[in-house]
Order: C-alpha cells, then sequence, then structure tokens
C-alpha cells in the first residue's frame, strides 16, 4: 500500500505540475490574442464588408474546431476559452468554420446590414422583391465565394424551371425562358442546371468568358469547396488555378452545347404586353420569360481622374503577367487585387514594381496577401509608397504626389519612370442600372424578404438538442417502467435475488441483462465515433460535426440507463460497476462541458470587449489634450494602462488575491494624484472628471474579466476529466467484457 501511495503522489505532483505549465502557455497565448485584438480594430481589420463570422457564446465550448478549419489566417483565434474574431477582414465566407463546429456556435452573416444600400432585397429563391421573373446570384448579391455563386445560380434555375413549366414555350428567334447574363461562376451554373432541366436558356457575357476569375492573375489559384458543377461532377480539390477552372467551364460548356453569346452588354430590361422581359443589349434585344443577373460587384472599373488616364499603358485588370518583363510598373490600389497584382509582376525578370496607395496602412489584404508583400517589400522586389496619389500619367513618367491625413499636399511631388500603370481600385457597382430594373436595395425590403441573403438559415441546433435530449429521457422513461414492471425483483436484496423466478433473465448474464449489456456497449461505441469525426486524421466523413454531438450527447445518456438495466440496478466492487461509475462521471462532466461552461466566458469576453472600448475612449480623450499637456497626457497613458492591466491574467492565486484585496486604495490613490496633476495643469474640471470616469470603468472592467477567468479556468478542467475518466472507462469496459467472456456463463 506504502508503495501505491507513493507512486499515486508521484502521479498526482506530474500532473498539477503539467496542468500548471499548460495554464501558464494558455494565459501567455490569450494575452497575445487581445492584442492582435486590440491591433486588429486600430487597423480596421476586426469586422469584415460583407462575409463575417458570428459567434454565439452560449453554445461555445472553446474546442478549436472552428479555428483548425477556417483557411484564411487570422480570423478566429480563443480568447477565454471560446473562439473569438480577430481580423475578420480576413474572412471570405468559406464558412468551414459553420461546417466544422458541432454545436452550432458559428455562423457566417453578412455584416452591418440595417445600413447597407448596396445589397439587393431577395427572396430564398434570389428572385428581386415585389419584380417576378428577375433573379440575381453571384457576388452582386454579398457572397463572392466561388461555391455560393454556384449553388445560387442552381437554386435560380429550379425556381425558373417551376415558372416555365406553366407558360407555353417562346417561339421566337431572339425568344427564351431563360436568360442568363453573366458567364462566371452563377451565370454558368444557372445555364448549365437549366439546360439540364430542359429550359430554352441563353447566356450573354460583355467581358471575358469566366467573369470575375477570367480577370484574376496568371496561374493564380482560387480557393474553394466541393462544389457540383451541373454537367460536370465535383470540384472537390482543394484549389484550382485559374487556367485550370476556365478550362472546366469552357469544356462543360462545350459538351452541353451552351450558347454562349460574348462581347454583349447589358444595358437594361422592361415588360412588354404579354409580361414576358425585353432585355437591351449592345446587340439587340432578347425576349425572356425568366432573367437571372450575374453581373458582379466589379461593374465598370473605377477611375483616377487625373490627366493622361486615357493613354493605352492604363490598364484595370492583369491577364498575363509574363507579358510584361523588364517594365517599369505602377499598381495603384489597396486591396488584395492590387497587391496580386503586384506580386504577379514582382516575380517577372527585371521589372520594377511600385504600389501606391493613399492610406497610412494596407489594412483590406488578407493577412497571406500582407506576408507576401512584405516579403517581397523586404527583398527589393516591390516598392510600397503609401500615403501617395497619382497626380499625372505621361507616356513615360507618372507624377506621384504625398498625400496627408486631411487630404492635403504634404510635401514635393515624385516624378517616377514609367512604362506601365495598373488601376486595382475597385468599381461602381451596377446598383443604379439594378434599380432601373426594378430591383430594391433598400435594407427596409430585405428585411421584408422571405429570406434575403442578410437573413442566415436559423439555427436548429437548439430544436436537435431538444429532440436528442428527448430521445434520451424516452430511454430513461422506457428504463423506469421495466424496473416499475419487474419492481418485485429489483427491490430484493442482492443476496436474496438468485431465488427469485425473474433472476434468470434479469440478471447480468441472463438474456435481458445481456442484451441490455451489448446495447450499452454499442451505444458506448457510437459515442466514441464522435472523437473519430473530430480527429483530422480520420478519413470518412459522414453527417456534420453538429449532428455527432448531438448523437454524442443522446448515447452518452443512454449508455448510463442501459449499463444500470445491464447490472440489475446493483453496482458491484467489479470492473462492470466501476465502468458503470465512470459512465456517470461521464454523464455530469459532460453536462457540465456542455451546458454551464459556456456561459462563464460570456461574461467574460463581454467585460473584456468594454475594457477595449474604454482603452479606446481614453485614447480619444488623451489625443484631445493638447501638446502643452506634456508629461501630463502621458501620465494618464500609464495611470491607465496600470489600472486596466494591473494582475490582469497574471501571477498565482496569492497575488490575484492580494491584487483584488488592494485594488481599491490604488484606484482612489491614483484618481487623487490624477485630480491634483490635472488640476495644477489648468484642465478643464468637466474633462477632469469624464477622465475619472472613464480610468474607474477600465479598472473595473479588468478586474472582472481577471475573475471571470479564474471561473473558467477552475470551470475548464471538466475538459481534461472528461477525456480521462472517458479513457478510464473504455479500459474499465474492455477489462469488464473480457472478464464475461473468459469467465462468465452467459448462457445457461
Amino acid at each position: 500500500m506504502s508503495w501505491t501511495l507513493l507512486v499515486l503522489l508521484v502521479a498526482g505532483l506530474v500532473a498539477a505540475y503539467l496542468v500548471l505549465l499548460s495554464r501558464r502557455a494558455e494565459l501567455a497565448r490569450m494575452a497575445r490574442v487581445t492584442r492582435e485584438r486590440v491591433r486588429a480594430k486600430r487597423q480596421g481589420t476586426h469586422r469584415a464588408p460583407l462575409a463575417h463570422p458570428h459567434i454565439d457564446l452560449t453554445k461555445c465550448l472553446g474546442c478549436a474546431a472552428c479555428v483548425r478549419a477556417c483557411p484564411e489566417e487570422g480570423v478566429l483565434d480563443l480568447l477565454h476559452g471560446q473562439a473569438a474574431v480577430v481580423h475578420g477582414a480576413n474572412c471570405v465566407g468559406h464558412g468551414r468554420c459553420e461546417a466544422a463546429c458541432p454545436t452550432g456556435a458559428v455562423s457566417v452573416k453578412l455584416a452591418d446590414l440595417g445600413e447597407r444600400r448596396d445589397l439587393p432585397a431577395l427572396t430564398r429563391s434570389f428572385q428581386a422583391l415585389r419584380v417576378p421573373g428577375l433573379y440575381l446570384a453571384g457576388e452582386i448579391t454579398g457572397r463572392s465565394l466561388i461555391r455560393s455563386a454556384v449553388e445560387q445560380g442552381r437554386t435560380v434555375a429550379r425556381a425558373a424551371a417551376e415558372v416555365c413549366a406553366e407558360l407555353p414555350p417562346p417561339a421566337g428567334e431572339r425568344d427564351c425562358e431563360l436568360l442568363v447574363v453573366g458567364a462566371g461562376p452563377a451565370g454558368l451554373a444557372c445555364a448549365l442546371e437549366a439546360r439540364q432541366r430542359g429550359l430554352d436558356v441563353q447566356l450573354l457575357e460583355q467581358g471575358s468568358f469566366g467573369g470575375t476569375i477570367a480577370h484574376f492573375p496568371r496561374r493564380k489559384l482560387v480557393l474553394t469547396q466541393a462544389v457540383e458543377l451541373p454537367g460536370w461532377g465535383p470540384l472537390d480539390a482543394e484549389s484550382y488555378s485559374r487556367e485550370e477552372l476556365l478550362g472546366i467551364w469552357r469544356e462543360v460548356a462545350d459538351e452541353q452545347e451552351l450558347a454562349v453569346h460574348g462581347d454583349v452588354r447589358f444595358e437594361g430590361l422592361s415588360r412588354d404586353a404579354a409580361d414576358r422581359w425585353r432585355v437591351a443589349t449592345s446587340q439587340g434585344e432578347w425576349r425572356a420569360t425568366c432573367v437571372c443577373l450575374c453581373l458582379g460587384r466589379r461593374g465598370s472599373p473605377a477611375r483616377l481622374g487625373v490627366p493622361g488616364e486615357e493613354l493605352p499603358k492604363v490598364q484595370t485588370a492583369l491577364f498575363d503577367s509574363c507579358a510584361f518583363r523588364g517594365r517599369r510598373v505602377l499598381v495603384v490600389g489597396g486591396g488584395d487585387s492590387a497587391v496580386e497584382t503586384a506580386l504577379a509582376l514582382a516575380h517577372q525578370e527585371a521589372n520594377e514594381v511600385t504600389l501606391a496607395h493613399r492610406g497610412p496602412r494596407l489594412s483590406r489584404p488578407n493577412a497571406r496577401n500582407r506576408a507576401l508583400l512584405e516579403a517581397a517589400v523586404e527583398d527589393g522586389r516591390v516598392r510600397l509608397a503609401l500615403e501617395t496619389e497619382v497626380a499625372r500619367i505621361d507616356e513615360e513618367s507618372v507624377e506621384l504626389r504625398p498625400r496627408a491625413a486631411n487630404g492635403n499636399p504634404a510635401g514635393p511631388s515624385e516624378q517616377l519612370a514609367n512604362d506601365d500603370v495598373f488601376l486595382a481600385i475597385g468599381g461602381t457597382a451596377p446598383i443604379a442600372l439594378l434599380e432601373s430594373c426594378g430591383v430594391s436595395f433598400d435594407p427596409r425590403d430585405r428585411e421584408r424578404g422571405e429570406g434575403s441573403l442578410g437573413a442566415h438559415v436559423p439555427h436548429v441546433e437548439r430544436k436537435r438538442l431538444l429532440i436528442s435530449l428527448g430521445a434520451a429521457l424516452v430511454g430513461a422513461g422506457l428504463a423506469i417502467a421495466w424496473v416499475l414492471a419487474h419492481i418485485d425483483y429489483y427491490a430484493l436484496p442482492f443476496a436474496q435475488r438468485p431465488l427469485a423466478p425473474e433472476h434468470g433473465v434479469l440478471r447480468p448474464a441472463g438474456t435481458a441483462g445481456l442484451v441490455f449489456g451489448l446495447a450499452a456497449c454499442g451505444a458506448v461505441l457510437v459515442n466514441l465515433v464522435y472523437l473519430l469525426h473530430r480527429a483530422r486524421w480520420f478519413p470518412l466523413r459522414l453527417g456534420r460535426p453538429r449532428h455527432w454531438m448531438i448523437v454524442h450527447v443522446a448515447t452518452g445518456i443512454l449508455a448510463l440507463v442501459l449499463a444500470l438495466l445491464h447490472s440489475g440496478m446493483h453496482l458491484g466492487d467489479t470492473p462492470g460497476g466501476h465502468a458503470a461509475l465512470g459512465l456517470g462521471l461521464l454523464v455530469v462532466t459532460g453536462s457540465v462541458g456542455r451546458f454551464l461552461y459556456s456561459f462563464v466566458p460570456r461574461a467574460a469576453s463581454g467585460r473584456d470587449l468594454a475594457s477595449e472600448e474604454v482603452q479606446e475612449e481614453l485614447r480619444r480623450l488623451v489625443g484631445e489634450l493638447d501638446e502643452s499637456a506634456g508629461p501630463f497626457a502621458g501620465r494618464i497613458q500609464r495611470l491607465a494602462r496600470e489600472l486596466s492591466e494591473g494582475g490582469h491574467w497574471r501571477g498565482g492565486f496569492l497575488r490575484r488575491a492580494w491584487g483584488l484585496a488592494t485594488s481599491r486604495r490604488r484606484l482612489a490613490r491614483s484618481l487623487a494624484e490624477l485630480e491634483t496633476e490635472a488640476r495644477s495643469a489648468g484642465r478643464d474640471e468637466a474633462q477632469v472628471q469624464e477622465l475619472r470616469l472613464l480610468l474607474v470603468r477600465a479598472q473595473r472592467c479588468a478586474r472582472s474579466a481577471a475573475h471571470f477567468e479564474d471561473l473558467r479556468g477552475m470551470l475548464s478542467t471538466w475538459r481534461h476529466v472528461h477525456g480521462w475518466v472517458a479513457l478510464l472507462m473504455v479500459l474499465i469496459l474492455a477489462a469488464h467484457v473480457w472478464d464475461a467472456l473468459r469467465y462468465g456463463q452467459l448462457f445457461e
């Protein structure tokens, strides 16, 4: 026994030491994530203009599945044990985080819809609100992914097929059932789906076949998700080059004998006397029962409005960077397109590439492009000219003018030798053209739509969870009914049960007992499939993680109920009894993790966000102090930092306890010193009081966040306990089954 106690003591010390090391690393990582969130907010990358991940903290378990699934760098991370959005601007709407979340806590939505006037009001079938037969799909709807565009196009084709099925077929030469404008991913998918459904469909394109993808630099990789292209099959590779995608689209269009009309510019539409669409184009008029507009968001390329912009050397898209070698190139813009164009040109031999941007920093490009650009700048392959605007373009030079924060020139202009200019400054979305066709961009109309693009499909996770718990409750109720039906046997003392006539059936090795035992083992095996589904090395992905989480909950509870029935409602000092006790502990720790743990970090995250807001407000007020304040402004900044960060995620239990006991006294002393210094410096009394209130808020927010973090740290042990108890329970269960097979008299 002494040796056993010594081994247990050593094992406990090792476990405690490892837990402390893990906790220390977690706190350091969390401080890093917090600093990164502050930096993202300063840069303006904390929120995306379109697709944006939303975290429901009442559901998030902190499993980090969404963080691992996101293919874009820096969008998501863990803070206070739950998922948090860091660089939301890097999100492009893949939706992998949403699919990977086992509890439905993550959803990808469109941001700031209440004030957006560049998104159309559409129904669930992507029909323009109050305009029957007119559909929109693709980038103009706010979804920029290839997968989203293809799915939208197919949805429109299905809706158009239902409309056209009730009307006579067209008869004229330029008359069709469905007219698709735009040969990008949405338009092509719509036309192919409509063709497979037997519709007479025509496809118009004013530019290059392939839409936006055709404007990407040569050999640019396009990240996609598995999607079914009508007439071709699944596009399930991790990525495709521009050439590969365009080749697939052309091949499938040829195989399906799709009618594609190029160099046709859409100019507007109206209704005729027969209530059919009359579509005006640069090459004449078309008539159609339904129209799908896949115009994209780029529209007409934006212009600089400077002298020389009409020169042939000024271009708005790079199609083949290999055609530009030994050239002096200027790229104008601050988004991903500008960075990608500059990088593609910088890879060509003997090129001199300059990237000019009006702002003080490049905040819009994703993290991958920013890293590649920084490397190119460091290597001297790209010159970065920030806070600079183009003043004039000549045949052999470009005049660059420094631009101050207030928009006024801040220095002499630079004459840059130049051969080519690429404008990657976006374009004018075709909103006016679409409004003339009857499409509404009013936010109030989007709310009235049956399923406008801003309305994400409601989560039914709570309903499914209720179903799973209801199934477990039904199982438990049936177990109780079984026990009550055989209460004469189960109420007997354990030693007297062998004398009961039902003992041969109800005992663990009896017919009913054995069925319950096998069912319990089966429930445990199904329960463990959830762990395999979460493992990245496991090749099969049957169903979504949130479905397996529901199965995990239901089978865990049912396994315990079945194990109790198998044991005859008596847990002895045997491997089987110990396995049943382990199952009970698993249910308890799982309940803590699934239902209780998620509520505490929500308060911590909220406090942390409030602290960030207070810090921003403090910086604003300090910035309003004139330069004569001198050391006083610095004193306010240091005091705010000390009050908001003192004891936050730092030190052990004794240090934090001491910080709590002395925090009020330190706050009162610091505020008194602040007021004395402010009055002696001649500061305005109202401003002093505002600073005082903000400093109090900063200290309280930080203190509350730290205390919630302590509570979260204690509750987080459920995950470790849950995992280790599960492993121990499985081992004991395996020993129990082995003993039953070797020594049990199962069929006597």
